[in-house]
């Protein structure tokens, strides 16, 4: 998840060049080794099958088995069906392509979309928004939910109501399936992890020690990411030293990350849980004159593009947002139609890194890249593309 996030961050690479020599009598700056990513093959990188498992062990079913006959497709048109949406926040990348991957399969098939609230990350507001489509009779609600425990009553009455319910990305406590949801789907967190874990670790010398800025909040998407990262490093470079620094608040990442840094000298790299909390961390990097690698899970834009001008911002394991949200469409449609889709749908993880970024944003965005990633990615040849 993406599950999280703020701050514009871009400063600009003279602002970053001042800092660091500003910084550079009193920052001892790491020394990056030359095979950092160029020594990863991207065709052997990241798993080639879903890693994970789903919140209750569930095995991941394909996204393939949401594909709707012919018949099915008939009878969804026939339906007049509505959907609400609630989200965590609309204000990301990824969350915006999750709705559109809804909204558009939704409107392919006559099903209309009735609102989309969003919860800004408070507990209180998400459970208003969930009562409020409730009010609204609609016949599925799509979400992902702020808080395992505290939503969890208010989700019960979504199927109580008569409701069909799909979730992103994970399950409140204590709800069954199918019984209390139809399908929830996720993209592979665990392998997003790996990619990151991998990239990172190519970045980082023998003996070397990273640090994990991790989501302090028991949400399961993340709490893969982060599992992933240290069950690979673990299992492939264990002399690397993993340190952590939790942040339960997105806004205030800069300054735990910065915090976290001055106190941990030592860190020649960094995973951060994903893709804004990564930029966060960047501008307190550069504030403080530290240039490390890191690495992260999701695409956005402002990654895409510090990704292409090839500076601290290594890699992403991004998750397919746009797909997910197509996924999800599709299994609240069978719902409606009275089937029973998988417990768990995973989505197969994508590698990003400076030489393919132009074209796993088109992957992950459905669109061609905007002006300005072309601008830093052509700034950047012939290692970018």
């Amino acid at each position: 998840m993406k599950s999280c996030e703020r701050v514009g961050v871009i400063l600009g690479y003279a602002i970053a060049a001042a800092s660091a020599v500003a910084f550079s009598t009193s920052v001892s700056f790491a020394q990056v080794p030359d095979t950092c990513v160029k020594g990863v093959d991207l065709a052997t990188l990241g798993p080639k099958g879903i890693v994970g498992q789903g919140p209750h062990g569930e095995t991941a079913a394909s996204p393939e088995v949401l594909a709707l006959s012919n018949d099915e497709a008939a009878k969804v048109k026939a339906g007049n069906f509505k959907v609400g949406i609630s989200m965590q926040t609309v204000n990301l990348d990824w969350s915006q392509l999750q709705v559109q991957g809804i909204t558009d399969t939704l409107n392919k098939y006559g099903v209309t979309v009735t609102g989309v609230a969003s919860a800004e990350y408070q507990v209180d507001k998400q459970i208003a928004d969930i009562e409020n489509t409730i009010q609204q009779h609609p016949n599925g609600i799509i979400s992902i939910p702020v808080d395992f425990t505290a939503t969890a009553p208010t989700y019960k009455k979504v199927g109580q109501a008569g409701i069909k319910l799909v979730f992103m990305d994970s399950i409140p406590t204590g709800l069954k399936h199918p019984d209390d949801f139809a399908a929830m789907i996720s993209a592979d967190s665990q392998g997003n992890g790996q990619i990151a874990a991998q990239i990172l670790s190519s970045c980082v010398p023998k003996g070397g020690t990273i640090g994990l800025v991790n989501f302090g909040v028991d949400y399961f998407s993340t709490n893969e990411r982060t599992k992933g990262v240290s069950a690979w490093m673990k299992a492939n470079r264990p002399d690397i030293v993993m340190k952590q620094v939790d942040f339960t608040d997105p806004s205030k990442v800069s300054q735990i990350a910065g915090d976290f840094l001055t106190g941990n000298p030592d860190i020649k790299g960094l995973f951060a849980v994903w893709d804004q909390p990564a930029l966060d961390t960047l501008s307190s990097m550069r504030a403080q004159g530290i240039d490390i690698p890191i690495t992260t899970v999701d695409l956005g834009l402002q990654s895409a593009i510090e990704i292409a001008k090839g500076g601290p911002l290594k890699a992403t394991g991004s998750q397919r947002p746009y797909d997910q949200g197509v996924a999800e469409a599709l299994a609240m449609m069978k719902a409606l139609i009275g089937q029973t889709p998988p417990a768990w749908v995973g989505v197969q993880s994508l590698p990003v890194v400076q030489s393919n970024v132009l074209e796993s944003y088109k992957t992950v965005f459905h669109k061609d890249p905007p002006q300005e990633l072309l601008d830093a990615c052509n700034g950047a040849k012939p290692a970018c593309n």
